[in-house]
């Protein structure tokens, strides 16, 4: 899947990519290039279908708007599109991500309240509820549905439940979990959802989409605080002219079809989800026979990436277990949590169980190399886990 000298790279993207979907960013294309609108036009279709709604009804109830950037743009063009300047966001956090959506609202100028949860426990329906009741002045809820930080997924089914039923609206970031992991719009209401062409659907860096409601799209206009990042009028300009208003990434875009093509053909979301999840519990049962434990309980551990705790031995350091585990080929993620010393392995990507096995073979040989007998934790941090599981 790809090059002997490449690196894999064990991260919730940018990620490993088909020798195809290089190759496809061979050619240059004209942003103007009735070819070009052609590929931009394909790609909105296939994203809504996955989505679930159907990409050729003009009547459908859902646009998909692609914007330059990576996906933290996309994320701060919905906040800032869709949350009015009198709005009033409720932050579901429980990691690094959900912390960055409320710093954005925070810049934006827009009103928010953040529900954290910490690192290892989502925010539950009753939760939700209990907040909405409490403040009748919330107006969004936004969560991240994979949480990338920890590895956490989490229940944005039932979280879209009691947001609706509280006549609330929900904004959801499912950039490292769309494609791989269910997200249709027909049986989970949301305002508007984001993600990234270089996360599941498994292209390169260069653009994110956001998948809204062509009724919140057009109710958007003049809410936001910036030209480049203004949804309404990156979706009124493609459906008027076929193009993005200003330079397109050609080449990333080229790479998606590609991607999107290779994607059809493994089965779409539910043949990808099968890999993942198969690539997530070989590369989770190796590690745990050589001592090392997952963060989180198997609840709420995702196919997307996994967070293991470091090591409680005096020769582990991550720096040099990083820089062994990239001399046998792998490139991995270090910790982004505060409350624990940790580092991170991602399942994604165009990689399979074969490999995971051989990723699980070079954490063997770089705890050798340091001189550590095993991956286990120190039992205070396990003790941690199991008391908020409880």
């Amino acid at each position: 899947m790809t090059t002997a000298a490449d690196p894999y790279l064990l991260t919730p993207g940018p990620l490993t990519t088909a020798a195809t979907t290089k190759a496809a960013m061979l050619r240059d294309w004209g942003s103007w290039d009735a070819d070009f609108r052609a590929m931009t036009a394909h790609l909105r279709r296939a994203l809504l279908e996955i989505a679930g709604c159907d990409g050729d009804d003009a009547n459908g109830e859902y646009d998909c708007v692609p914007l330059q950037g990576s996906g933290s743009y996309c994320v701060e063009a919905m906040l800032g599109s869709f949350v009015p300047r009198d709005g009033h966001a409720l932050v579901l956090a429980n990691g690094a991500y959900g912390k960055r959506i409320a710093t954005t609202l925070r810049y934006l100028g827009r009103r928010h309240t953040v529900h954290d949860t910490g690192d290892y426990l989502p925010a539950r329906a009753a939760d939700v509820e209990r907040l909405l009741v409490e403040r009748a002045d919330i107006t969004h809820v936004v969560v991240v549905h994979c949480e990338t930080s920890s590895g956490i997924l989490n229940p944005v089914e039932e979280i879209a439940a009691v947001t609706a039923r509280h006549g609330r609206r929900l904004l959801i970031d499912s950039m490292s979990a769309f494609g791989a992991v269910p997200l249709d719009v027909r049986t989970l209401p949301c305002e508007a959802f984001v993600s990234s062409a270089n996360k599941c659907i498994e292209g390169v860096p260069g653009f994110g989409f956001v998948v809204a409601k062509k009724a919140a799209l057009a109710a958007a206009k003049g809410n936001s605080h910036s030209l480049a990042l203004d949804l309404h009028d990156q979706w009124d300009a493609m459906n008027r002219t076929g193009q993005w208003r200003f330079t397109p990434p050609t080449h990333a875009v080229a790479a998606f079809i590609e991607a999107l093509r290779l994607y059809k053909a493994e089965g779409g979301q539910p043949g990808r989800l099968a890999r993942y999840t198969r690539n997530r519990d070989v590369m989770v049962d190796g590690m745990r026979a050589l001592g090392f434990e997952p963060l989180l309980t198997e609840a709420w551990r995702s196919p997307i990436i996994v967070t293991f705790f470091s090591p409680d031995h005096p020769g582990f350091s991550f720096e040099r277990f990083y820089e062994l585990m990239k001399e046998q080929g792998f490139i991995i993620y270090p910790g982004k949590l505060t409350s624990v010393e940790s580092f991170r392995i991602g399942c994604i990507g165009a990689l399979d169980e074969a490999v995971m096995r051989r990723v699980v073979q070079a954490c063997g040989a770089a705890l050798s190399t340091l001189g550590v007998p095993s991956g286990a934790p120190a039992h205070v941090a396990l003790e941690a886990r199991e008391a908020l599981a409880a």
